[in-house]
């Protein structure tokens, strides 16, 4: 295959479990010849906490599930109006890195939302994209045997208050936003979509 060759599928409302485990065992089944999936989706209400998490991070999750993941990071809120791109790659054939990937994800991510009129940007000493300084949108990846899975997440138009059930990737009162929060106006995930697919694509195959 070329190396420019990917699979993008387009996934609604999926349960974060089940999500998990497909990626988990995509990953753990494909070959050397297997194209690389770009998964687009938003997952119902749920905490998940990252393989390094604290539990001291979990202020009261109240009725939201809380779900052990096996990507980097500490604990995050995924929830409906939240954009999730996983990115199922073989790091390897494309002759990437993980901070390769982490810097393309956060340069696509603010070039979205600079196309909203919306200034953000990325912090080296906490991976995410922030509009001043509230995060609008998470990362956490896992790499198993050169290949990548888990993602990204953007906060499209969503309810935030869970958010506040927790320390926000492991970071007391850091305060969290949205597009919508931003503009003051409803946004689609739906219509978010193809820009952050866009964009991520462009730069991955420069």
């Amino acid at each position: 295959m070329s190396s420019g060759e990917f699979v993008v599928r387009h996934l609604g409302r999926c349960d974060y479990t089940e999500t998990f485990e497909a990626m988990k065992a995509f990953t753990d089944e494909r070959l050397a010849e297997t194209d690389d999936e770009l998964w687009l989706l938003e997952h119902n209400s749920v905490f998940t906490q990252g393989q390094a998490g604290k539990s001291e991070h979990l202020l009261n999750p109240g009725d939201i599930p809380v779900v052990q993941s096996d990507r980097g990071g500490q604990i995050t809120f995924h929830g409906p109006g939240q954009l999730v791109l996983y990115i199922l790659m073989d790091l390897r054939r494309r002759g990437l890195g993980v901070r390769d990937l982490v810097d393309m994800m956060e340069a696509a991510l603010i070039s979205v939302l600079d196309g909203f009129g919306i200034a953000a940007n990325s912090r080296r000493d906490a991976p995410g994209v922030y509009v001043a300084e509230e995060k609008i949108a998470q990362l956490g990846l896992r790499v198993r045997r050169g290949c990548s899975y888990h993602g990204l997440s953007l906060n499209v138009d969503m309810d935030l208050e869970p958010f506040q059930r927790i320390n926000p990737c492991g970071f007391p009162g850091l305060g969290v936003t949205s597009i919508a929060s931003c503009l003051q106006k409803p946004v689609a995930r739906e219509s978010v979509e193809p820009l952050i697919l866009d964009e991520f694509t462009r730069r991955l195959l420069c």
